[in-house]
């Protein structure tokens, strides 16, 4: 019965320090290199940080707010930029923060960043502070975007003098 408890602490130990591992930095590269894409109007570039042919999945606050399958990233851009042009929006700019949580298994991985998104509607300075949750599996080109979400409140005036 001893040996069991030591063999049973030994592999709780074990396994404690495989969640203690800092995660891959390479995970967090197509987070990123999606968002500076974006942020330049290069839309190829930012298609290509997701998986091609993937079921990719993509929620955001743009009606019909689901994009599924192999075109949902151009679709999903499609749409984004008739509303914006809908509702007279202009310069919109995504500023990420420091990632929150990075959960890892295998060529699997679930990605947490705070975010703030800036734009102009009718003039007018906007700002959206949210977060982007974002799945990503790793294949023979690297880590790649199959999933992703954007989730926070409604956009906000920018007070003046602040």
């Amino acid at each position: 019965m001893r040996y069991l408890t030591a063999a049973a602490l030994v592999c709780l130990a074990a396994a404690g320090t495989a969640y203690a591992q800092p995660p891959d930095p390479q995970i967090v590269v197509p987070v990123t290199a999606f968002i500076d894409a974006f942020n330049k109007g290069d839309v190829a570039a930012a298609a290509a940080t997701h998986a091609a042919g993937a079921d990719i999945a993509i929620l955001d606050e743009v009606p019909p707010y689901l994009w599924r399958g192999p075109k949902a990233f151009e679709s999903w851009m499609a749409d984004l930029d008739a509303e914006a042009k809908k509702q007279g929006q202009t310069d919109h700019k995504v500023v990420l923060g420091a990632v929150t949580r990075v959960e890892t298994i295998g060529d699997d991985a679930y990605v947490i960043v705070p975010t703030a998104f800036t734009f102009k509607q009718q003039g007018v300075a906007m700002n959206a502070k949210a977060q982007v949750t974002v799945v990503l599996k790793k294949g023979a080109s690297g880590w790649k975007i199959h999933a992703w979400t954007w989730t926070g409140p409604r956009p906000q005036k920018v007070a003046v003098g602040k």
